[in-house]
């Protein structure tokens, strides 16, 4: 069966933005990303709701090849502002890495990710606004989590030994 959409107003875009921040909020992103390609579709270039639409896609990634990282990735690099771009992109791979995390991936396989998120948001911050600190508290999740995470430590220690062990005596 096939249906034609119907066209929100652009009068209507401002409450649609609430209504996928509360969907969001109810971990709902389904029907939040729903109503930012409602919002797109009349507005293709509206900034909030590229960022919502990416954010609403990474909050279902589950760890396996389902998820959307080449759709989020190019909707961030859309981004106009260079800080927001930066700092997008750094939340996608601090998400990737999380959700794959979550589902056992092995810790030597998600560093670099957590890595490449982590320079996104060091990036970021040398361009923030005035008074945004929010690259900073993300870099400082990534950080915090790399040195709690015991498999994260296992694998540093492993380093280290390789080092310990190929050096000439």
């Amino acid at each position: 069966m096939e249906f034609t959409l119907k066209t929100i107003s652009k009068a209507g875009i401002p409450e649609a933005i609430s209504k996928v921040e509360l969907y969001r909020s109810l971990n709902e992103p389904e029907e939040a990303e729903s109503i930012c390609r409602d919002i797109l579709a009349v507005q293709p270039e509206h900034q909030l709701a590229l960022r919502l639409l990416g954010l609403a896609i990474t909050d279902q990634f589950r760890g396996d090849s389902s998820d959307r990282y080449g759709e989020v990735e190019k909707l961030f690099q859309g981004l106009v502002e260079r800080y927001e771009c930066l700092y997008y992109m750094g939340l996608l791979h601090e998400r990737r890495a999380k959700a794959q995390m979550q589902v056992g991936r092995a810790p030597h396989t998600l560093i670099p990710l957590f890595a490449e998120a982590m320079r996104c948001f060091a990036e970021a911050e040398m361009i923030r606004p005035p008074d945004n600190d929010d690259a900073i508290l993300r870099w400082n999740r990534c950080a915090r989590l790399l040195q709690s995470h015991p498999g994260f430590r296992q694998e540093k220690e492993a380093e280290a030994l390789d080092a310990f062990d190929s050096s000439p005596i």
